[in-house]
């Protein structure tokens, strides 16, 4: 943040100030960032209150890669009356924005009064057992941006940041669920198979350009923090194809009725909605 930028926490609460005059929900009970290939949950959470382009509400920016959306939702959640708000909006680091621009959608929604977070994504996969459509919890994970959007001695204590409890609720849902460590990369680039070697040497299983910098910001905030990873691909070097977005976007595109099935129920039981039918949610 420079001296003439704005204060990224006004300016969250700013927004939230504006989600709530436009859409006449006062707060929020838990957000959503669906990146790529869990777009098509928000259409199962329950009714639609309110919808509009991002870049009506202050700090939102326009989505900058194709295949992603650049809408905000406030959802009534089936079952419970609980309030979701779907950020369908994230800005990535790559895009040079600042890393305030990057977890600008985290802060407002805990500015609405959400107190848990969903985070999703689209990855690569170092496990080789996890086939292009797997969707993976994330356990841990490991900032390799160089960067963070706490500033000066803010120590903030980590562990445990993906919480527990939410991953035993995604496992009631679908008890086959993996678990894995996500490593966000700065990107624009794919990793190498080289990086790819490190990161599974450090520990890593998942690797994206994503998510990681939103889960420090929602742990500041005292959210609990819930993350998914759907594998789009194999990550360089686990397999012998070339990486494009074209298969980012092929694989979230045929994973995504059953992994939006899978995230429309686990957030209905976070809410304590009662749980659904046998809608194939456990499908593999």
């Amino acid at each position: 943040m420079t001296e003439s930028a704005p204060d990224p926490y006004l300016l969250a609460r700013d927004a939230a100030a504006a989600i709530a005059e436009a859409s006449g929900v006062p707060s929020h009970d838990l957000a959503l960032v669906l990146g790529s290939g869990w777009a098509g949950a928000a259409d199962l959470l329950g009714e639609t209150v309110w919808q509009a382009d991002a870049t009506t509400v202050p700090g939102f920016r326009p989505p900058a890669v194709a295949g992603h959306i650049g809408t905000l939702r406030s959802i009534r959640v089936e079952g419970s009356g609980a309030r979701a708000l779907v950020l369908g909006a994230r800005t990535h680091f790559y895009e040079g924005a600042g890393v305030d621009a990057v977890v600008h959608g985290v802060r407002t929604a805990a500015a609405t009064g959400a107190r848990t977070m969903v985070l999703t994504n689209g990855c690569g996969g170092i496990n080789p057992d996890w086939s292009p459509g797997t969707p993976v919890l994330i356990s841990d994970q490991i900032n390799f941006t160089g960067t963070t959007p706490l500033e000066g001695a803010n120590f903030l204590d980590l562990t445990d940041l993906y919480t527990p409890a939410l991953r035993e609720i995604a496992r009631e849902v679908d008890p086959t669920l993996d678990e894995g460590v996500y490593m966000q990369f700065p990107g624009p680039t794919y990793e190498t198979p080289a990086e790819v070697q490190m990161a599974r040497t450090v520990g890593a299983s998942l690797v994206g350009m994503s998510t990681a910098l939103e889960a420090i910001a929602a742990r500041e905030a005292r959210m609990d923090v819930l993350g998914i990873s759907l594998v789009t691909n194999l990550a360089a070097g686990i397999s012998p194809e070339a990486l494009s977005h074209e298969e980012v976007l092929e694989a979230g595109r045929d994973a995504g009725p059953r992994i939006s099935r899978l995230l429309a129920e686990t957030v209905r039981r976070l809410t304590g909605a009662p749980a659904g039918g046998d809608d194939g949610a456990t499908a593999r």
